[in-house]
């Protein structure tokens, strides 16, 4: 199949290509809110719609939240098998004041980096998603057929915890298992640098809650004699970490971290990051994790444990001389390699309960989340193929990168279906998702089509 004159009818078709996101991005599909559902159900049936146009056997599919939308194209024999994996649901646009325009009127934006689609959800991840439908639809105009069997399935609870996925993914093992997963949810390692996620670090949550005295206690009565629940925070917040080195000091917290391979270093150390801007675009003037790890491998390749809320005691106007009964704190745990999420978070606990003084008790919160980080398996001659497209669409070398977020589909695919991912996406750092003025470079809109059609192609030789 001739990929020039797919690449062509993508070029032609851009301006068209264009105003379809428009319209997909006028929905205000916002997953978390339960006053938008009607609309999270019209952006599902809208991409039904848009995929049946192009002759794709497309449903949406009810769940106990909101729809799955799958749909399938071509038969057994005809090359490879992937699914594509996106997710049509927004984040919330709060705060709306922040916001230069409605956030659900979408409009192309001059920018001194080049044009832009400003909207809520043009990067994350509407945008992203139709990249590849529209590969998809170029290819079908041109050949009458796809390069190789397809598996659509679009989400519609990814920004709201995705409460329904795994049970989805259990029921529906058998339609949905394919050769790769293909992800478009992420991001270039720079601007104009295609990149291919290696590796995701995992994720634990935790909150406990430190209590001392049965009531709040005037402090002139008890001040002096009387622990104090917020000093007892403080003390073993502070004993978390080791203030030389910037490791976490948790006891047996490193068992699973495993060190970078060389090649992959080479390939972070040429990729075009630039720390200064990174560090600077945010009000930093150096970096504040492990000593002897640069910028990137503090940021994919190193666990982590941060603090995300401590709070207790008066906080209201003025002054309240009070020790309070209760103080809390809400933590998580960026896991790489083979760390256990679980064996991880009896360590942190027993870390706390260890340091306790007498009279301070702590009481967990019993909602657990956990999941362990995700390593691509760069062996498949997938992803070297992938690499190579990407290269020639971009001129210039993609890398494999690391990620320091966590995408939980990409191990629910493997431990439920059995499947691989790959996650090739085009967005950039200041792209502002979740954020009033989110954007998607009308680049990287055009390119990450032109991208999935020459992936599409390497991958079906």
């Amino acid at each position: 199949m001739s990929l020039d004159a797919v690449l062509s009818k993508i070029d032609s078709d851009l301006t068209t290509s264009i105003d379809r996101l428009m319209e997909f991005l006028r929905i205000p599909s916002i997953s978390t809110d339960p006053a938008y559902k009607e609309q999270v159900d019209q952006a599902a049936d809208w991409l039904v719609a848009d995929l049946q146009s192009i002759g794709i056997a497309a449903e949406k599919r009810e769940t106990p939240g909101h729809p799955m939308v799958v749909g399938h194209v071509g038969e057994d024999g005809d090359g490879p098998h992937v699914l594509f994996y996106g997710h049509y649901d927004v984040q919330p646009v709060d705060p709306l004041e922040l916001w230069n325009r409605d956030p659900f009127d979408p409009a192309l934006e001059d920018t001194e980096n080049g044009q832009v689609i400003r909207g809520r959800g043009s990067s994350d991840d509407k945008g992203q998603l139709m990249t590849f439908v529209e590969a998809c639809r170029a290819w079908k105009a041109i050949h009458g057929t796809l390069p190789c069997r397809i598996t659509f399935f679009f989400e519609g609870e990814e920004e709201s915890g995705s409460p329904s996925l795994v049970p989805f993914l259990e029921a529906n093992k058998e339609e949905l298992k394919a050769d790769l997963a293909l992800v478009c949810d992420t991001s270039m390692v720079s601007r104009g640098v295609p990149s291919i996620a290696s590796q995701l670090r995992g994720m634990l949550k935790d909150e406990f809650t430190i209590i001392g005295p049965r009531i709040d206690l005037h402090s002139g009565h008890y001040g002096g004699p009387g622990l104090n629940p917020l000093r007892e925070l403080s003390k073993i917040v502070a004993s978390f970490y080791d203030d030389e080195t910037g490791r976490v000091a948790v006891d047996g917290f490193y068992e699973g971290v495993h060190a970078v391979p060389v090649e992959q270093l080479r390939q972070w150390e040429n990729c075009g990051f630039d720390e200064a801007e990174y560090l600077s675009s945010v009000g930093y003037s150096q970096p504040h994790g492990e000593k002897g790890y640069s910028t990137l491998e503090q940021q994919w390749a190193r666990p982590t444990l941060e603090v995300n809320g401590l709070w207790g005691g008066y906080n209201g106007a003025g002054s309240k001389t009070v020790i309070p009964s209760e103080a809390h704190c809400k933590i998580t745990c960026r896991l790489v390699g083979d760390m256990d999420p679980d064996a991880l978070r009896d360590k942190v606990r027993k870390h706390v309960e260890d340091r306790l003084s007498p009279d301070a008790n702590v009481v967990w919160d019993n909602d657990l989340e956990g999941a362990p980080a995700s390593v691509m398996n760069l062996d498949r001659p997938e992803f070297e193929a992938a690499r190579g497209a990407l290269s020639d669409e971009w001129n210039r070398e993609a890398v494999f990168t690391g990620m320091g977020g966590s995408i939980p589909v990409v191990g629910y695919f493997d431990s439920v279906l059995g499947l691989d991912s790959m996650l090739v996406g085009y967005a950039n750092d200041d792209d502002a998702i979740h954020s009033p003025n989110e954007k998607y470079d009308v680049k990287s809109f055009h390119k990450g089509i032109r991208s999935w059609a020459r992936i599409l192609d390497a991958l079906n030789k």
